[in-house]
């Protein structure tokens, strides 16, 4: 199987434990190069395409970092383009803490108040920001997605949770035909 790999990195499939036949991975930055022969890192904007044809996309919380509907529409436009079948995940907007501040309620915040914690927060996978300018691009780096939105970006797919305690947490956009 050839794996169109959106936003991932080699050290997410090794530890993952799972080897497809080929995986190219698409980074705006690459966090390492494989010495694996069935990797190769494409450093390129994910919404941008041309990319070839695969067998299956896969993509892990990407699509809340792509910046605005107009991008997001380009980034699933390229996923089906790119292959037949698609695994898309993206954080649930409505999951009551925010998975990269981990701050409950953070993404229902005015964005002011979500600059005052992006500058004095450092719990998450985002540092805290040393000034307005800093917190306000981190910020609006992020912008979680609904059930609604994601089914409008990929049309026909299966839109299947994941769940802590019961509780969707994450979206995901799959569409594998027979």
């Amino acid at each position: 199987m050839r794996v169109l790999d959106l936003g991932g990195t080699a050290a997410s499939w090794r530890a993952l434990g799972l080897r497809a036949g080929q995986i190219t991975l698409v980074n705006l930055d690459p966090a390492d190069d494989p010495d694996e022969p069935w990797m190769e890192v494409v450093r390129a904007d994910a919404c941008a395409g041309g990319f070839g044809h695969y067998d299956l996309v896969f993509s892990n919380s990407l699509m809340e970092h792509v910046g605005g509907h107009a991008r997001r529409q380009e980034f699933a436009d390229v996923v089906r383009d790119s292959a037949p079948s698609w695994w898309i995940q993206t954080p649930y907007r409505y999951f009551p803490v925010e998975p990269h501040w981990i701050f409950p309620g953070f993404q229902f915040m005015p964005f002011r108040a979500r600059l005052m914690i992006c500058r004095h927060w450092s719990i998450g996978h985002m540092p805290a920001c040393k000034d307005v300018a800093e917190a306000a691009e981190l910020v609006a780096s992020v912008e979680l997605l609904s059930v609604t939105e994601m089914s409008a970006y990929f049309p026909g797919s299966e839109i299947w949770f994941e769940r802590i305690a019961g509780i969707p947490k994450s979206l995901v956009a799959i569409n594998a035909p027979a």
